[in-house]
């Protein structure tokens, strides 16, 4: 039986999700965001200024700061769909779009210095698939996102019925178990360096109550104690290839 194709950031590359970010809120959890790519990307000196892989990208929330820090970014969509955002925007210039299998990419082996794959595998049918091939494509790093249980993310499953409530078209999404994600680097010879994490309070809170600045600050207090790195959610994790 043939595999089907799998073209989840077919919704998250249109204009319908690209709303649910607006307002004081969605600027926020996308700062956040952009602030643990761009710290993870930044891990060594000179390590932005290359050529970076973004998997499921035509959502742009991180294509613009990747190419602020001099990036040479190609988006990879599963659909020619996923670029239209891109193609109507003031990166379709400066930034490549390609489209295809997301499991199998018509790049070389080690083709970027990086890929980045955001808002993606926990939408994935065949996410070790995806992992796979990201890390035949990158010569050095991948960094991902994830949602994990270990934290208060487990809240936010038990209060999906809210979260769909407020956000109206969210999805269901696989939450993983830190060690699964780590073995399958693993398997694909890249190891963990170094990790972001997120929010301590679910997204669904920020969203609901998004104009009370009393979040934020409460955030900002949790990440200057330590208390997001040890719990925070989603996780932002870079790997890099292991060497020798």
């Amino acid at each position: 039986m043939p595999r089907i194709r799998e073209t989840p950031d077919l919704e998250t590359s249109s204009e319908r999700y690209a709303l649910r970010f607006a307002g004081p809120a969605g600027h926020y959890m996308l700062g956040v965001q952009e602030d643990g790519v761009v710290s993870l990307l930044g891990h060594e000196p000179s390590a932005l200024g290359r050529t970076v892989l973004d998997v499921g990208g035509g959502h742009l929330q991180t294509v613009a700061p990747l190419a602020r820090h001099g990036c040479e970014v190609t988006i990879f969509g599963s659909d020619t769909r996923c670029g239209e955002r891109w193609n109507a925007g003031p990166l379709a210039n400066q930034v490549r779009f390609e489209a295809g299998d997301l499991l199998e990419m018509p790049f070389g082996d080690g083709h970027f210095d990086a890929v980045v794959s955001i808002r993606l595998m926990a939408h994935m049918q065949d996410w070790r698939g995806l992992v796979r091939e990201m890390c035949r494509v990158a010569r050095q790093s991948v960094v991902i996102d994830y949602p994990t249980f270990t934290s208060l993310n487990a809240l936010s499953l038990v209060a999906f019925p809210l979260k769909r409530a407020v956000e109206h078209h969210t999805r269901t999404y696989r939450t993983f178990r830190d060690s699964e994600v780590r073995e399958a680097f693993a398997a694909n010879g890249f190891t963990p360096v170094a990790t972001y994490k997120q929010f301590v309070l679910p997204m669904v809170a920020h969203r609901l109550l998004g104009r009370l600045g009393v979040l934020r600050w409460t955030e900002r207090m949790l990440r200057a104690i330590g208390a997001t790195q040890v719990v925070g959610n989603p996780v932002l994790i870079r790997f890099d290839r292991a060497i020798g």
